[in-house]
């Protein structure tokens, strides 16, 4: 086990850096410079004046070729330094760590409402397949799933100005533990919620035909003995992995969210990095994106071998 996390966490290397070697490169290549885009901002006609453009681009050092410049923001990286945004000249340390565990909180308690709802509504309908409380879930479920979080967000909103009297809609960040995360939390939670519940009907509707399930009924055990003893374990491995993957939807997620709803998070901020092409912040966030799918997969490989004993088997085996 210990040298499967080691071998995994030397692949994380190369991954990362090819995927901030690209992210990097659109930052380079694509369109909008941002030292033009703040003189744009700025009032007067010093936008238009070349020689200070180039002087602030030579000062942040974006003038450099492409591997030179790579090469230093990974050396600057390696050193704890993410450098300064180019907007507002703040430290992006200082900016990512007020805005992640806002992004971290809303993302750790939709993961566990997705857990806590979807697990046990996918188990009730894979035990009662093709009856009327199986169409109904499986058509929340669907329904859940055809709405996305930026239509979801804004509607919800919307609504809410309509029916909530002045100043009593939910907006902005209290904690956790502050009635406002539940609007935002519920529009995070829909797919994911949808995803994991039809993943766990399709695992129970396959452990149900298996013979040790069948036998457990043919001796009179309880049907709620025979889900949580027979079937609930071995259907938590394939809905595990599921949960590991839809960390990349309740991150993409995220951004729509948290700026419908005022949320400080690194959803809002990477909106606003975005238009002003501030390329530290961006490639500050992407770096920690990153560095939470692979954690998410990572965490899903060590639970394995507790929810079914023959996958750290097979793995010590190859």
């Amino acid at each position: 086990m210990f040298a499967h996390i080691l071998r995994r966490l030397a692949l994380w290397v190369p991954s990362v850096l090819l995927v901030m070697l690209a992210v990097y490169a659109l930052a380079f290549y694509g369109a909008g410079d941002p030292i033009k885009l703040i003189f744009l901002r700025a009032p007067g006609d010093v936008a238009y004046d070349p020689t200070k453009i180039e002087a602030i681009r030579e000062q942040a050092g974006l003038n450099r070729p492409f591997l030179v410049q790579f090469g230093s923001y990974i050396w600057n990286l390696l050193h704890g330094n993410f450098g300064n945004s180019l907007s507002s000249g703040r430290s992006v340390w200082k900016m990512i760590s007020a805005a992640a565990p806002v992004s971290l909180s809303l993302g750790l308690c939709a993961m566990i409402v997705t857990a806590l709802v979807a697990i046990p509504l996918g188990m009730i309908a894979g035990m009662r397949q093709n009856s009327r409380l199986d169409y109904i879930i499986l058509g929340t479920a669907v329904t859940l799933w055809a709405i996305p979080a930026y239509v979801a967000g804004p509607l919800l909103m919307v609504l809410l100005i309509m029916v909530l009297p002045e100043g009593a809609v939910p907006y902005g960040w209290g904690g956790v533990f502050d009635l406002r995360i539940l609007l935002p939390l519920t529009v995070l939670s829909f797919q994911p919620i949808a995803l994991i519940l039809r993943q766990t009907r399709a695992a129970v509707i396959e452990v149900m035909s298996e013979d040790y399930v069948r036998s457990a009924r043919a001796k009179g055990v309880p049907e709620h003995m025979v889900a949580l003893r027979h079937i609930l374990r071995p259907v938590l491995t394939p809905v595990v992995t599921q949960l590991g993957l839809i960390m990349i939807t309740i991150v993409n997620g995220a951004i729509f969210v948290e700026l419908v709803f005022g949320l400080p998070g690194l959803g809002r901020l990477t909106v606003q990095a975005l238009i002003n092409s501030d390329f530290p912040v961006i490639l500050a966030i992407t770096l920690i994106g990153s560095f939470l799918v692979m954690a998410s997969n990572l965490l899903v490989d060590l639970l394995y071998p507790l929810l079914d004993p023959r996958a750290a088997g097979s793995r010590e085996a190859r």
